[in-house]
């Protein structure tokens, strides 16, 4: 009975996208890319990706903040190795209620006005932390900010996916992680020069202008035309594509495929949908990828680069580590994005999964095999603790781990980072793709909590080796999981996308 509910879907499906033969379909579909103006495109892009600049920057704060907390002279505002931690991790558990919250503001206020809503809670949140008078206060301000990083992280994928044509949607798509590995560098250049000469109250207040510049810049940029379409508003999305494409091209056909398929979906998702592979398969893969994506390890790494580079005496002082990891990441994003219409989604994910596997691999058997006078570690101390003070090196051996770390982060911010973010916001159906990109984010930054909080008991309970051992074998699976489980979307539409998921059939993804 299921089978021939579907055959009739099928038929349709394929019939939308065989109106032409496919080798005049082919050329006429280069001839469109190459008339389209993507001026507009790109500014409405730039407007809704400040606020991935706002969650880079939020993300780092307490980098150069807690060093002068746990110095403040007022004890209510001093933090201490309890509160410390909290201050920083507490931003994770915000941003995992954000991607909650947007599994329902992506359907009923749409992309654009759920980027939009989140410049309330990053705005509160700062002025908290630059007018903080006590701990909560600080908490607080940390919530929300991580609250609003979680909306924007759920929502400004699916809005640049949904406004992109395939001829830059890869290129564009990595614009998220470019911009918030570009906030994280301000902040630490912001940081440094604060700290010398201002309060570092007044970081907070540099904060706020990301956010009001986006608010205000997306006031003039258009909504989606596929989230137009599926509330009703047809006039409204064929001005809003025409405004993205150009007035004077051809994007009647590009249009009527995007309303062939709004038309074949429901507004909402049923419970008994979900047993449809059109719905769960994508969903699962996107799921499956965010996942695997904080068990690499990037969310500890970064978060403790620091003190793992105290632990094995890297030849690198403290103050310029996350400013080279800020400019390594920036580079591969970079490299990502221009090679992402090119090379395809997978073989980057391939070649990001197989670097970090061997700098983890790298990493666990030079702390579990080199002795520990050649590290400098100190015995019997753990990894948060005053004791492990840098050491001067006594052999450039030392150099491995910096190199392991840099190669590490170069793996990912080329293939795992931004790709997992794109492909969620390019495989999700349109019917479920606000729900499910929230569902993605809460399972994103749950999943980076509970790493990051465990990191330490069981870096003090078995060793350091022990996580980046565990890193290796998640990004062996990475690779696995990229093999079976992950289709190629480069140059596809996401009605062609959507088709394969419906049909099964890859030759809408050849």
């Amino acid at each position: 009975m299921e089978r021939s509910d579907r055959e009739p879907l099928v038929r349709k499906t394929s019939s939308s996208y065989r109106t032409f033969p496919e080798s005049t379909a082919r050329r006429l579909d280069k001839e469109y890319l190459r008339s389209l103006h993507n001026k507009r495109l790109y500014l409405a892009v730039f407007a809704a990706v400040l606020g991935n600049f706002s969650f880079g920057f939020a993300l780092v704060y307490p980098s150069p903040v807690i060093p002068a907390l746990e110095a403040h002279p007022s004890p209510a505002l001093r933090l201490d190795q309890h509160t410390a931690p909290w201050f920083g991790s507490v931003f994770t558990l915000g941003a995992a209620a954000g991607g909650l919250s947007t599994m329902l503001l992506n359907d009923c206020l749409g992309r654009k006005l759920s980027i939009m809503f989140s410049a309330l809670p990053s705005a509160l949140g700062y002025a908290l932390l630059a007018g903080a008078q006590g701990l909560w206060m600080l908490l607080l301000g940390r919530v929300l900010t991580g609250y609003a990083g979680g909306v924007t992280s759920a929502s400004i994928p699916v809005y640049i996916s949904e406004i992109s044509h395939p001829g830059v949607r890869g290129m564009l798509g990595a614009c998220p992680q470019i911009m918030a590995v570009l906030g994280s560098l301000v902040l630490y250049a912001l940081g440094k020069y604060l700290r010398l000469v201002l309060d570092w109250r007044w970081l907070a207040v540099a904060g706020e202008v990301p956010v009001l510049a986006m608010l205000l810049l997306l006031c003039f940029m258009p909504n989606s035309p596929r989230f137009l379409l599926s509330q009703g508003k047809e006039e409204e999305a064929l001005g809003s594509l025409c405004w993205l494409r150009g007035e004077d091209t051809d994007y009647s056909r590009e249009y009527e495929q995007i309303k062939d398929s709004v038309r074949k979906q429901s507004r909402r998702v049923s419970c008994a949908e979900l047993k449809d592979p059109f719905l769960y398969k994508p969903i699962l893969i996107a799921g499956g990828m965010r996942f695997l994506q904080q068990l690499s390890g990037v969310t500890c790494i970064l978060v403790y680069l620091q003190p793992i580079f105290k632990k094995t005496s890297v030849i690198l002082k403290a103050e310029y580590d996350a400013a080279l990891v800020g400019l390594v990441r920036l580079s591969a994003v970079a490299i990502a994005a221009l090679s992402m219409d090119k090379a395809g989604r997978k073989i980057l994910l391939f070649v990001s999964a197989g670097v970090m596997l061997v700098s983890n691999l790298t990493m666990g058997l030079y702390i579990h095999f080199v002795p520990v006078s050649h590290n400098g570690t100190v015995a019997n101390t753990t990894l948060a603790s005053p004791a492990n003070l840098p050491a001067e090196p006594t052999n450039y051996i030392t150099l491995i781990p910096l190199l392991a770390t840099m190669f590490f982060i170069m793996g990912y911010a080329m293939g795992w980072g931004p790709i997992t973010w794109l492909l969620m916001s390019e495989i999700l159906p349109l019917k479920a793709r606000g729900v499910a990109s929230g569902l993605c984010v809460v399972v994103s930054w749950l999943t980076a909590f509970t790493l990051t909080q465990f990191f330490l008991p069981v870096v003090n309970a078995f060793g350091l080796e022990v996580p980046f051992l565990f890193f290796a074998v998640i990004s062996a699976g990475n690779i696995l999981f990229t093999g079976c489980c992950v289709p190629e979307t480069k140059g596809r539409s996401l009605e062609q996308i959507e088709a394969f998921f419906r049909t099964g059939r890859r030759s809408f993804l050849r």
